[in-house]
């Protein structure tokens, strides 16, 4: 490489060709001697990575169809042993796995917590959907923990909260003087409450979640049956999914993780993240696994573990879902998702050491553990941001001079991006724009697995965005309100000839880009009449019917 140099040097004085030619031999020695033997050994760990990815999307799609197959056949025999039965019977053993509503001493004491924090957009609903619950009053205890900082939309809860107190409901306001611990400080306190100690099972619900009038019902029985359940977790039902291309992008990831994760470890292991929301805790559970902490941004994660490792399990309840929304702007799913990535991601720097000291759990149990943080909370995000992103254009580039399996490169993102498509048939055509989203994202969440992992600045941070801060506080989503959108939808009714008047284009735009869209799909076109396009004017246009435009997808 030094002569080479001092080659260069002398050939700079000579002639053009002659600088060329030791340039070139230059580059080519460096290229054979570092940036091949780097790329090649960068694929050799990448297709590692990638298989190990593979293996495990392949075994939990195997456990999926099994457990398919073996509830078609329970149906089966169920819908044998009716049609010989009387309609008595046939009522009875329909309504075996929920709570009588006739029966009230078999219902216990419940507690439902809502945290909040300045959610002045949906503070109603939730305190609405809560207050619903087709439980007896005098077993249910609502607890509405409003850290908000807004002291109007403080008033507002606290008002609400009265309002549904006058007409029965055992409802308590709780507002902190600090936020420490954010969410899990809140919780923890209000389990610390006199009237909460009494209660045997502790109900969760993000101010953004609406529970149906029969959740209790449904949720309870399993936490009944089985004294060693500490958790039993409903599915996020999406009632914006077809606002936009985002939240149909984000339909079909969360899809995927509620239809085959949640499901797979539910039924092999007895264990999965708790998703903050929309669960059941056994109150005794929640205090012998430590009760709430707030040593990581992910503490509904950290208490699962924690619980898991005491030997309790968990069920997954999939066919009792609650309603919610999904962000609806880009920059409030940009703070979430590095919350999601960074936060397992630290979460397992902590907990790692406790996996393997800990004898209540089986080595297959531990293996799972392994699989859920290492396999799909880092290398799932690593993968593809260093193998899809970075390797495969670079080799594209040395022109064949690595070695590339094409069973890496090709058959296997290809069926692990099948897999999930699958979760979600209705989106199918959104498949490559899902492919290419989730490979820019790919960049945000490997750094936000870098910072967890190295703990670094970032790693325990807690973003509450301007524009999006009436989602963002506690809840783990972060979208525009669904009131909210309607309100601006009656009153733009006018259009963009409205928009215009009241401030123009720019007006509009960042209205859009605040999260208030229009219910319907908008199409931004260049105005051929005005010179310049779209940086001088833009038109509006909604467009309503089945081909209408890719946002309405």
């Amino acid at each position: 490489m030094r002569s080479l140099a001092l080659g260069a040097a002398a050939a700079a004085g000579s002639s053009p060709a002659a600088a060329a030619s030791v340039m070139r031999a230059a580059w080519q020695a460096v290229l054979w001697h570092v940036v091949v033997p780097g790329l090649q050994l960068a694929v050799y760990v990448c297709a590692t990575m990638s298989l190990m990815l593979f293996l495990e999307r392949l075994y939990m799609a195997a456990v999926v169809a099994g457990l398919w197959l073996q509830r078609r056949r329970k149906r089966a025999r169920r819908r044998r042993r009716l049609a010989r039965d009387d309609v008595r019977k046939r009522m009875r053993l329909d309504d075996d796995d929920d709570l009588e509503s006739g029966e009230d001493r078999r219902c216990p004491m419940v507690l439902v917590q809502i945290p909040m924090f300045n959610e002045r957009q949906v503070y109603r609903l939730s305190i609405g959907a809560a207050c619903g619950l087709s439980w007896p009053s005098d077993r249910l205890v609502i607890q509405v923990l409003d850290d908000s900082t807004d002291p109007a939309i403080r008033e507002l809860v606290e008002v609400e909260c009265a309002r549904w107190a006058g007409k029965g409901v055992r409802i308590r306001y709780e507002n902190r003087s600090n936020r420490n611990g954010y969410k899990a400080g809140a919780m923890r306190e209000g389990l610390r409450k006199p009237y909460a100690r009494g209660c045997e099972f502790v109900a969760i619900f993000d101010a953004d979640f609406q529970p149906d009038a029969d959740f209790l019902r449904r949720a309870v029985p399993p936490l009944l049956r089985d004294p060693g359940v500490a958790l039993v977790q409903a599915r996020w039902r999406f009632v914006n999914a077809g606002d936009c291309i985002l939240t149909r992008i984000q339909e079909m990831s969360l899809n995927y993780h509620f239809a085959v994760e949640q499901e797979v470890g539910s039924a092999c292991h007895a264990f999965f993240g708790f998703n903050g929301t929309a669960g059941v805790w056994r109150a005794a559970a929640l205090a012998d696994a430590g009760g709430w902490k707030e040593r990581t941004t992910v503490e509904d994660m950290d208490l699962a573990v924690r619980a898991s490792l005491r030997g309790w399990r968990f069920v997954y309840a999939g066919d009792l879902a609650v309603r919610n929304e999904l962000p609806s702007t880009f920059r409030a799913y940009r703070y979430q998702q590095h919350r999601w990535s960074c936060g397992p991601a630290n979460l397992l720097r902590k907990v790692l050491p406790e996996i393997l000291r800990s004898d209540r759990v089986s080595p297959w149990k531990k293996l799972h553990l392994y699989a859920f943080f290492f396999v799909r909370k880092v290398v799932a995000h690593l993968v593809t941001c260093l193998f899809y992103c970075l390797v495969i254009p670079a080799c594209v580039l040395v022109q064949g001079d690595v070695h590339l399996p094409k069973y890496v490169a090709v058959y296997v993102p290809a069926v692990i991006t099948l897999l999930n498509a699958v979760c979600t048939p209705r989106s199918g055509h959104l498949l490559v724009f899902w492919i290419l989203f989730e490979n820019v994202m790919s960049l945000h969440r490997s750094k936000a697995v870098v910072i967890g992992l190295l703990e670094a600045s970032r790693a325990n941070e807690w973003v509450v965005h301007r524009q999006a801060r009436r989602r963002q506080g506690y809840g783990s989503h972060d979208g525009g309100g669904r009131e909210e959108r309607e309100e601006v939808a009656a009153a733009e009714t006018g259009g963009a000839r409205a928009g215009a008047r009241d401030g123009g284009v720019p007006a509009l735009l960042r209205r859009l880009r605040h999260g208030l869209l229009w219910p319907g799909p908008l199409l931004l076109v260049p105005d051929p009449a005005v010179g310049g396009g779209l940086h001088r004017r833009l038109r509006l246009r909604r467009r309503l019917g089945a081909g209408s435009t890719l946002l309405r997808g």
